[in-house]
């Protein structure tokens, strides 16, 4: 029994734990819900890249999804839509002007040396060092204050700066992102360590222009120019209605199925209520503190798996109603049922959850949404299932003799008979057959 205490006061910090993050922790909506914007983009053939083929679109489809990923922005949908266009979703974006900026760059950087043209002009050429032998880029100021990009290349990328600088020591290498030159320094000696910096030139950068530069390179290169062919706002109106709508609709569902529970099972209905409580506080609160971008398809998985915690309450009581009939005192009845119980609750969710791993990797933002919230509340329902109700019917019922079977919704006829025993007697009863 002190150990059944010791978890009730464990439950009852989890639930306080949960409900002061619910009301703590804001809620992040999806497109859907909250609004945002909705752009096309289409991709652009260049000189060395003649034709759009799966294959560019797969790497432009990932390198914008790395860039608003650095957006900070979650349960965005970026999807291909015809042979060289992609639709990007993003919830809650304030400034699409910036946005759109973010994600049409191309973000090439380019290190060039001096050389001349056939008619004898000079003109930068290429050393073939980009900025895909980068590993990452950082905001940093120089002795001077002037903000400069931090460069740390990759170990392939390394070598060659380290032999590109060694090559021109004495003169200018010429720095180019997206095709504009942005200083022309000259090396004074070979750079090793594969580390550097880029500074504005005379004038320096303004700290706006050097973090864009940072996010850009730490996103990635396109590997083709993409140009916006269609854009549009999402409001938020529909989205508040359907809200209304999900909230009002969850709470018809809970309420009946609590009634249902209460009338048909009693006491232990009584518990499984409380128990869905604390699961949905408990689910809520997870859902903030992940965080969990709820969108229309993540609140279906929500409410499913409410269900599901209703479905395993149900085994276990009818497995200890028949306990109960074959005579076993309450604790024992108790106990065998949760026993019995347990592996038929494990398998469905398992499989459950097996379906939502699938559906999270192989599935579009959507449908992740729907598998996430679905297979984490899942994981919650069998220890709302498992541990809070089979903690509280012990300590509710004790360990005693079942002295009132209407609490549990049985008559005392039924009571120490095997549980075949009373269905025959019933079907006996169903055809007018008496004993």
């Amino acid at each position: 029994m002190k150990n059944k205490i010791l978890m009730f006061w464990f439950i009852v910090l989890i639930v306080i734990v949960s409900t002061i993050l619910i009301f703590v922790k804001p809620t992040k909506l999806g497109l859907d819900l909250v609004g945002g914007s909705r752009l096309i983009l289409e991709a652009e053939t260049t000189e060395t890249i003649a034709k759009i083929t799966p294959e560019v679109m797969s790497r432009l489809q990932f390198a914008i999804e790395q860039r608003v990923n650095k957006l900070g922005v979650a349960e965005t949908v970026v999807q291909q839509v015809g042979d060289k266009r992609l639709l990007i979703e993003i919830p809650n974006v304030t400034d699409l002007k910036e946005a759109k900026a973010f994600i049409g760059e191309t973000a090439q950087l380019e290190f060039k040396r001096e050389g001349k043209a056939a008619d004898g002009s000079p003109i930068w050429l290429s050393t073939g060092l980009t900025g895909r032998d980068l590993s990452k880029s950082n905001l940093s100021t120089d002795p001077s204050g002037q903000w400069v990009v931090g460069l740390e290349f990759n170990a392939e990328g390394a070598k060659k700066f380290a032999d590109l600088t060694k090559e021109l020591v004495g003169k200018p290498m010429a720095i180019f992102f997206d095709g504009d030159l942005i200083s022309a320094p000259r090396v004074n000696e070979a750079i090793y360590g594969g580390k550097a910096q880029i500074s504005g030139g005379e004038s320096g950068f303004a700290y706006d222009e050097a973090e864009r530069m940072v996010n850009l390179l730490n996103a990635g290169a396109l590997p083709v120019p993409a140009k916006i062919v269609e854009e549009n706002t999402v409001g938020p109106t529909l989205g508040a209605d359907s809200v209304a709508k999900s909230q009002k609709a969850g709470i018809i569902g809970l309420s009946l199925v609590m009634l249902f529970m209460l009338l048909y099972y009693r006491a232990p209905g009584v518990i499984a209520d409380i128990a869905l409580i604390i699961y949905g506080l408990i689910l809520f609160a997870l859902f903030k503190t992940i965080p969990v971008t709820l969108t229309l398809a993540g609140i279906a998985g929500f409410i499913l798996s409410v269900g599901m915690a209703v479905d395993a309450n149900i085994l276990i009581f009818e497995r200890t109603k028949e306990e109960l009939r074959a005579g076993r005192n309450l604790f024992t009845a108790i106990n065998s049922g949760f026993d019995r119980a347990f592996t038929s609750i494990f398998d469905s969710n398992m499989t459950t959850i097996i379906t939502c791993t699938i559906l999270y990797f192989l599935g579009t933002s959507v449908v992740k949404g729907f598998a996430l919230t679905l297979a984490i509340g899942v994981i919650v329902s069998m220890f709302s299932a498992i541990t809070v109700t089979k903690n509280f019917m012990h300590l509710i019922f004790g360990t005693g003799e079942l002295k009132h079977p209407a609490m549990f919704g049985l008559r005392q006829d039924e009571i120490g008979q095997s549980y075949e025993a009373v269905e025959t007697k019933r079907e006996k009863a169903r055809f007018g057959i008496l004993d």
